[in-house]
């Protein structure tokens, strides 16, 4: 079974992004995907803080990334940026990690003046990683239900989303074999 790997870089407890990124997840075990959750807040801070390349979590989220079919990656926008957790993550993590991976980048924000985050600062991090980008997803909070059924309230972005995810796994299922371990 091919795994998807979903990298949160929220660290709050109640965040939009993650409840994004457990919905993407959904809709790859839909299509018969193994998903694994991997959050910044279940990595020791001290390890990220005073960067420990040593740090067992860290080897293991290293090994399973390497290892994947695709990955998607979320952020909240903080500063027009991703957030400084999950670049102390990234900072920390082989450079070459996401080589000849598909990941798809998503990205939460209070307003669509933040969508450029996207293009201008989590793609290119992921880019450094060596990942093959895909276009990515936004969502601003009002496309977000936090609480209800419903995780995507605008028929719009489901559907936007929908296609997307569609075409994540269409990338992967096309590569795997592919990569090299």
């Amino acid at each position: 079974m091919s795994q998807i790997v979903i990298v949160s870089g929220s660290p709050s407890a109640l965040s939009r992004s993650e409840r994004i990124l457990y919905y993407l997840g959904d809709l790859a075990e839909e299509e018969g995907y193994s998903v694994k959750h991997i959050s910044v807040k279940d990595i020791d801070a001290e390890d990220l803080l005073f960067a420990n390349f040593n740090s067992p979590k860290i080897k293991e989220i290293a090994k399973t990334l390497e290892k994947a079919d695709g990955i998607i990656v979320g952020s909240p926008v903080y500063k027009a940026s991703y957030s400084g957790v999950l670049k102390a993550l990234f900072d920390i993590l082989p450079q070459d990690v996401l080589q000849d991976t598909y990941v798809l980048p998503v990205m939460t924000g209070g307003s669509s003046s933040h969508l450029l985050a996207l293009d201008y600062a989590l793609k290119p991090l992921l880019a450094t990683m060596k990942a093959q980008n895909l276009k990515g997803l936004y969502y601003k909070d009002s496309d977000i239900d936090k609480t209800g059924d419903r995780v995507i309230v605008d028929e719009d972005v489901l559907n936007r989303t929908k296609k997307q995810v569609n075409y994540f796994l269409e990338k992967i299922k096309g590569n795997i074999g592919v990569k090299i371990y």
